[in-house]
């Protein structure tokens, strides 16, 4: 054999013939075919069709399906297809799917005593109507699963697949087992079979893994976005089209040919895959910046985080640098950030909101000792009886500068920074993971850090990745700070970057492409001659080069003592703003916003007047889009308008 991929699912529709009992449906913006369960047998064809040249199925080989399942009863089984004797009930071959597992099934006459025999997968969740693609490799008594490019479950059983299993005479069926009992009742985009290989290494090669394609029927390969002349459609099919309301939704593979409708802007826009395009509204693209509120804080901002809490409304934190009075908390009331509760913390860095469930969470990050000598940093959960903010877990840290909340397999976890102890910044920080049985975050990892700033999380394709900013380690700024990747149930290094006092990363996309943004704040060296300009550097953006598997430099930008990076987005058009800090004289600097311009990367487009600033948000209400700047050097933020034509 020439080992080429066999494609089943290709043979129930030559030249584009669709079965009877098949329909092409389209899914966020996927093909795939809906089968019929009254005509089972229509959904087959002889295994000679195949198998030209010999008629003993392989024995080693991988399946490869993408597929898209509905919610599947407790007890019910569907399957993906089956290979079957004419004169026999029985599957030779065969693919299952229960609710959360994934059988295998064969035939083994010699070893079984002329037993099927199941190989199980348990906790293959797949019932969450996304594309999902397979990739099941078989040898011997090796059986291994990987779903959309992540870790291989792998199982090893007692009877190996047979090494002579004859096809005479038997027939592949499409999503049944020649009954109409057990029917797929999801969507089929491709079920190729590979001989001799593990197809994997073909598979994972592509950013959007869930999709991932070897062979697929021309019958649901993506149509040339203009038909030649006056040709209609080829090949007709469905769509489970809809139009989404409120603000702006996410535009990714998944939402393709999907509406969305924005009622303050009267605008209809189409999802084509990475961007939406306005169908009957001029683009809105951003003209200039407008100061909109003073907000007169408790006293200087260390940071503020801008958050949601549904049918409740928007909030603003202040992580305010003096107890008394400690921080505040602002409610979106009227067009403006009104005062809504306060709470004692002890020189505050920053606030990070999350949410567990039902549960709605927001954790400060506290830089000094309380009144009787205790450091720690406090968990507060939001009382729906109270509509306040209560003390829920307080926890041990050590000058603690951030806190990031994120989710890995279904797990919440939270990371602390923690920036030095007493005069030591070369000290580990804290990533803990909720456990739900006491209802409290228990130490999961410790993490090497020096005098950290910044945790941020991001996630590509099925990795997840934690970035630290380290800021000092006792003698310089030019230190690396790190990019850790899970791996096996814990962070491990990915890559190091050379920053010069990092005090923030900032993660974002522009199409297909990831980048990394990070604000360095100052470079020192206590063993060389010191700069003209301590405060003047470059701060970075880095892009993820899929190739080389790690982050590249894109550009250099020209920043002063920066602290803070934020990407946002007006109409079609992306944005990055910093937050200038000091520039060697005075604290009184224009923080910039720069305006994403293609292959020139991100050039100047605003100046703001900003005085300490510390840290950005960028907003949206009904009314319109702005940003928030705390200032840690005057007890006044600001909210700037984003003016727009």
């Amino acid at each position: 054999t020439d080992l080429r991929p066999l494609d089943i699912l290709s043979e129930v529709v030559p030249a584009g013939r669709l079965a009877r009992g098949m329909r092409v449906f389209q899914v966020q913006g996927v093909r795939g075919f809906q089968l019929a369960a009254s005509r089972p047998r229509a959904l087959g064809f002889p295994a000679s069709r195949l198998f030209i040249h010999c008629d003993r199925f392989p024995e080693e080989f991988s399946i490869i399906v993408t597929l898209r399942v509905l919610s599947v009863p407790a007890k019910r089984n569907e399957y993906v297809f089956t290979l079957m004797a004419e004169e026999s009930p029985s599957v030779l071959v065969g693919l299952r799917y229960a609710p959360d597992k994934l059988h295998f099934l064969f035939w083994s006459q010699e070893r079984a005593g002329g037993w099927q025999t199941r190989v199980t997968f348990p906790n293959v969740s797949l019932s969450d109507n996304q594309w999902h693609t397979l990739v099941l490799a078989v040898s011997g008594q090796s059986f291994s699963l990987t779903v959309d490019c992540s870790i291989p479950k792998d199982v090893v059983v007692e009877t190996p697949f047979p090494a002579s299993l004859s096809v005479k005479r038997a027939s592949f069926y499409l999503g049944n087992r020649r009954r109409r009992k057990g029917v797929f009742t999801g969507l089929l985009r491709q079920l190729v079979l590979l001989p001799g290989a593990d197809a994997t290494p073909r598979i994972c090669t592509a950013m959007n893994f869930k999709v991932a394609t070897l062979s697929v029927p021309t019958v649901l390969q993506d149509l040339p976005a203009k038909p030649a002349s006056n040709e209609v459609l080829k090949y007709p099919y469905e769509t489970d089209t809809k139009v989404t309301l409120g603000s702006r939704p996410p535009c990714t593979k998944q939402e393709k040919a999907q509406f969305w409708f924005n009622a303050s802007r009267r605008g209809l826009y189409l999802c084509n895959g990475s961007a939406w395009i306005s169908m009957l509204e001029v683009k809105q693209r951003l003209d200039y910046v407008e100061e909109y509120q003073n907000l007169v804080t408790n006293s200087e901002t260390m940071g503020v985080e801008v958050f949601t809490i549904p049918k409740v409304g928007l909030f603003a934190a202040t992580a305010n640098r003096y107890t008394p009075p400690g921080s505040a908390i602002y409610k979106w009331t009227d067009g403006k950030f009104v005062p809504y509760q306060n709470i004692p913390t002890y020189q505050a860095q920053s606030w990070k909101y999350f949410t567990i469930g039902k549960k709605i969470f927001l954790a400060v990050a506290n830089f000094e000792q309380n009144d009787r000598g205790q450091e720690f940093s406090v968990i507060y959960k939001w009382s729906r009886r109270k509509e306040k903010f209560i003390t829920y877990q307080r926890i041990t840290t050590h000058s603690a500068r951030d806190w990031e909340a994120f989710v890995i397999e279904g797990e919440a976890f939270l990371a602390v920074v923690n920036h030095r102890e007493g005069n030591n910044h070369n000290i580990d920080s804290v990533i803990y993971r909720w456990n739900p049985r006491t209802g409290l975050f228990e130490t999961n990892q410790t993490i090497p850090t020096s005098g950290a700033y910044d945790w941020e999380f991001f996630t590509i394709g099925p990795y997840s990745f934690l970035a630290v900013a380290n800021t000092f380690n006792g003698t310089s700024t030019k230190i690396y700070s790190h990019i850790y990747i899970w791996l096996r149930g814990s962070f491990q290094l990915f890559q190091s970057i050379l920053t010069f006092g990092a005090a923030d990363w900032e993660v974002f996309r522009i199409g297909d492409r990831v980048f990394l943004a990070v604000a360095n704040s100052h470079s020192y060296d206590s063993g060389m001659p010191a700069p003209s300009n301590f405060y003047a550097i470059n701060s970075s953006i880095y892009e993820l080069n899929i190739t080389a598997q790690m982050f590249v430099k894109f550009q250099d930008l020209l920043t002063y003592s920066a602290l803070d990076w934020e990407f946002f987005s007006v109409g079609d058009d992306s944005f990055l703003v910093v937050a200038n800090s000091f520039d060697g004289f005075t604290f009184s600097v224009n923080s910039i916003i720069y305006r994403w311009q293609g292959y020139e990367g991100f050039v100047a487009a605003h100046h703001l007047p900003t005085v300490g600033c510390r840290d950005w948000e960028a907003f949206h209400t009904a009314e319109g889009s702005y940003l928030l700047y705390s200032s840690a050097k005057e007890p006044l933020s600001k909210v700037l308008k984003l003016k727009t034509t």
